[in-house]
């Protein structure tokens, strides 16, 4: 069975700092791409940033640039999001992503998401 599980959401007050976790299982998690992605109401879920496999190469949303940090451990079938310097625009609900793709099909599976709310 699948799982992504998120965690490390919650409130945090402006120019403060969260870490999100996403354990992964049921899958070759090292094979996998992984992303976060982020979802406010009434707009589109948003691409906040990704990681290779082992590369490990990563790409960020400009809006998070300098600010957010992902990174993966594949030993412990977990990718992270570092949040620093958090602002009211960061708030949305933030979602874990693992995708891999083949000559013959793509194998893609979501978490079930984690709210991050930042407010003073």
């Amino acid at each position: 069975q699948v799982q992504l599980v998120e965690s490390g959401g919650g409130l945090v007050q402006p120019g403060g700092s969260l870490r999100l976790s996403c354990a992964a299982s049921g899958f070759t998690f090292s094979r996998y791409s992984m992303r976060w992605y982020r979802q406010t109401p009434g707009k589109e879920r948003e691409l906040v940033a990704g990681i290779g496999t082992i590369s490990g190469l990563t790409t960020y949303a400009d809006s998070v640039k300098g600010r957010f940090t992902i990174s993966r451990d594949n030993f412990k079938n977990t990718v992270y999001l570092q949040m620093n310097s958090l602002n009211p625009e960061d708030t949305a609900v933030y979602y874990c992503y693992a995708r891999r793709t083949s000559p013959r099909d793509v194998e893609d599976y979501w978490g079930q998401g984690t709210q991050v709310t930042v407010s003073s």
